[in-house]
């Protein structure tokens, strides 16, 4: 009997397609993770253009790894030199997310439904995800640019990063065979593991957010799109996915692949890759929805809320939804350093690198509409306490 099944994971067991074969191409990728052995990263060993070359990449990595702003304009800028590694354009996209996500902290809604305390320890959730992604991301991307420049294999060096053998296999599989896809795949899981143990499931952050009231009433509210904003003939549309499940590790990768597809997608990836050249990220939502979000706040201090939206239009008379920009919003935090260890231990997770031939939904619009209303719903039935 063809069995394959994934081991147990947090958040339940996994069961891939028993009755499928490994597809022909996965298989070279499952002989090389097998042969998993310890890597040497003792800096002792390096040439000392090496060793020049490691601490240039870190060194640029701390640079831009400040604050969502910085982390967002170095993954787009990467992209303009290096078109071929989509993934970094998905990162830079999601990161534009993770910002809006952060100012909506200390915007005209959430403030009205969270204490400070609440907004505190989730901007520390959604800072730290997104710091040990591009910790872990960055280097690699710029070892790929090197070895590109060099003409030369430079990927042994990714231990000295800290990467995961798996990301080691498949930067080599990459060198040699340019598969977009399963790059950009592989990328995700890569990240998604990362975080699992470090954030996700970390004990402090579970008892502090994941079980938290607030967090499950946004995934009742659904003001958890990720959004992929563009301009069509002077008008702001999007496309997008929800955010269903975000501490299931499996529903998170699916998640990403699906985004990744969207992103790529012939009929949208102009329109919204000229959208994110032409307007920088700030973190207020103001850089994609001028009409419905302002970066300064119209309303005056302490006065009752009132609704501003109806149908996705700004109601007349009614002001702006406040949104502010990240630097007007939070401070960079001094991160400590990313915990060690290596998350990969089972081949089968390539399993997650089959393409999918279905096309993705991202009819996103009127969804992320009402969930702006009903959020404004819930601050009315607050009452008084909304002020």
């Amino acid at each position: 009997m063809i069995s394959t099944v994934i081991n147990m994971t947090k958040e339940g067991s996994q069961i891939f397609d028993q009755f499928k074969r490994l597809p022909n191409e996965l298989k070279p990728i499952k002989k090389a993770l097998q042969q998993k052995k310890e890597t040497v990263t003792d800096v002792s060993n390096l040439t000392n253009h090496e060793a020049k070359l490691v601490q240039s990449i870190k060194s640029q990595t701390r640079e831009n790894n400040l604050n969502n702003i910085t982390r967002t304009k170095a993954y787009l800028d990467f992209f303009k030199r290096n078109p071929a590694i989509e993934w970094a354009f998905l990162a830079h996209m999601v990161s534009r997310n993770a910002g809006w996500n952060m100012t909506d902290l200390k915007g005209s809604l959430l403030t009205r439904l969270m204490t400070k305390e609440q907004q505190e320890y989730f901007f520390a959730f959604l800072e730290r995800s997104n710091w040990l992604i591009f910790h872990d991301a960055y280097p690699q991307l710029l070892l790929y640019e090197e070895s590109i420049r060099t003409n030369k294999n430079q990927f042994y060096l990714l231990p000295q990063f800290g990467i995961s053998y798996f990301m080691q296999v498949m930067w080599d599989i990459y060198y040699q065979k340019r598969d977009n896809y399963q790059l950009s795949v592989a990328l995700i899981i890569n990240e998604q593991n990362y975080i699992e143990d470090r954030v996700i499931q970390n004990k402090d952050y579970q008892a502090t957010l994941m079980e938290s009231l607030e967090f499950k009433v946004q995934e009742l509210l659904e003001l958890n799109q990720i959004l992929f904003p563009f301009s069509d003939e002077k008008q702001v549309k999007m496309i997008g996915q929800s955010v269903h499940q975000f501490a299931s590790l499996k529903e998170r990768i699916l998640l990403g692949k699906r985004l990744y597809q969207l992103l790529f997608d012939d009929e949208f990836f102009s329109n919204i890759y000229d959208m994110a050249l032409r307007q920088p990220h700030t973190g207020s939502r103001k850089d994609y929805w001028p009409y419905i979000f302002n970066d300064i706040n119209e309303s005056n201090p302490g006065e009752p809320f009132q609704e501003s939206l109806s149908n996705c239009k700004l109601i007349p008379g009614a002001n702006r939804l406040y949104s502010p920009t990240l630097e007007n919003a939070w401070s960079n935090v001094e991160q400590k350093p990313a915990e060690k260890g290596d998350w990969y231990s089972d081949w089968e997770v390539i399993h997650y690198l089959r393409k999918d031939p279905s096309k993705v939904n991202g009819n996103i619009y009127e969804e992320y509409c009402e969930s702006l209303e009903k959020v404004e719903l819930a601050i009315l039935a607050k009452g008084p306490m909304s002020k």
